[in-house]
């Protein structure tokens, strides 16, 4: 074991089957690092996201190199950091904090995650019509995702129909906001699920699975379970499928690296991913 020792963590509510200590330490260890990956559960302390400034700064003093947010402090967060990466600016999320030299700086992995897990699975799929449920912070991420891979167009659907249309007016006239979901999915050549429905948390599916054709593709950010009753569905009606653990995978490469200034392997990452057991959150 080397001398360099690096501590971070994971600031999230309901993350205590988070696969990202697995992932990180083992990389860690495997480069010859003394790597300690904390985590900082909202639910396990009681806390909401009014609490991220006291933790962030609590992180600072005990000296953690950075943090990985999820939900739902993706974006909450944005308002105690100091300077944003121009994609996590773009994209209005954050998922990784690095700190140094008494700054706090923002990243967004998520959204890089995602577009390679995509291009490396799903290169050939139309991206002329595609539906996206959700507008949180992981379908910030994603949406900037389908417009980086060429999407023509980006139909936004959330319960909240603001933060839909805030999506729509930040990204430009390739996204839409849409209130009628059966509508969209219609016509639609792929479907993507940001939304935290089909996690062990939260089963179902986030829309009927009828609605869907077999022309479609059918993604999923959700990587717990790895096959999400959406994913089954689609798979069973002969859609094209791509679930979410490319995207947890790729994110996390790119987050030790930042954490790190070190280049992590693929494959391992995917194994220490694969031998970690399960968990539930987006991150």
């Amino acid at each position: 074991m080397g001398d360099q020792s690096i501590l971070v963590g994971l600031i999230g509510a309901g993350i205590q089957s988070s696969l990202s200590p697995a992932m990180h330490q083992r990389e860690g260890e495997a480069q010859g690092l003394r790597y300690s990956y904390r985590l900082i559960d909202l639910d396990v302390l009681g806390l909401s996201a009014a609490a991220l400034p006291d933790l962030l700064a609590s992180a600072e003093r005990e000296g953690f190199a950075g943090l990985n947010i999820t939900f739902p402090c993706k974006q909450a967060v944005i308002e105690w950091l100091d300077e944003l990466s121009p994609d996590a600016r773009a994209i209005g999320a954050v998922n990784t904090v690095l700190f140094g030299d008494g700054r706090r700086i923002g990243h967004n992995t998520d959204s890089w995650g995602f577009a390679e897990s995509f291009r490396g699975e799903m290169r050939d799929c139309a991206l002329e019509d595609v539906v996206q449920l959700g507008a949180g912070g992981a379908g910030a991420a994603v949406a900037y995702a389908l417009l980086e891979l060429g999407a023509t167009r980006v139909a936004i659907f959330d319960k909240v129909v603001a933060r839909a249309a805030d999506l729509a007016t930040r990204f430009g006239p390739r996204v839409v906001a849409v209130t009628e979901l059966e509508a969209a999915l219609q016509k639609a050549t792929g479907i993507v699920n940001t939304t935290p429905i089909g996690m062990a948390k939260y089963p179902g599916t986030p829309f009927d699975g009828h609605l869907l054709s077999p022309q479609q593709w059918i993604a999923d950010v959700v990587y717990f379970p790895a096959e999400t009753p959406l994913l089954q569905l689609a798979r069973a009606r002969g859609c094209k499928t791509l679930a979410g653990l490319g995207m947890a995978i790729y994110q996390a490469l790119r987050a030790f690296e930042l954490f790190t200034g070190l280049k992590p392997d693929r494959a391992t990452m995917a194994a220490h991913f694969a031998a970690g057991g399960s968990a539930v959150d987006i991150n």
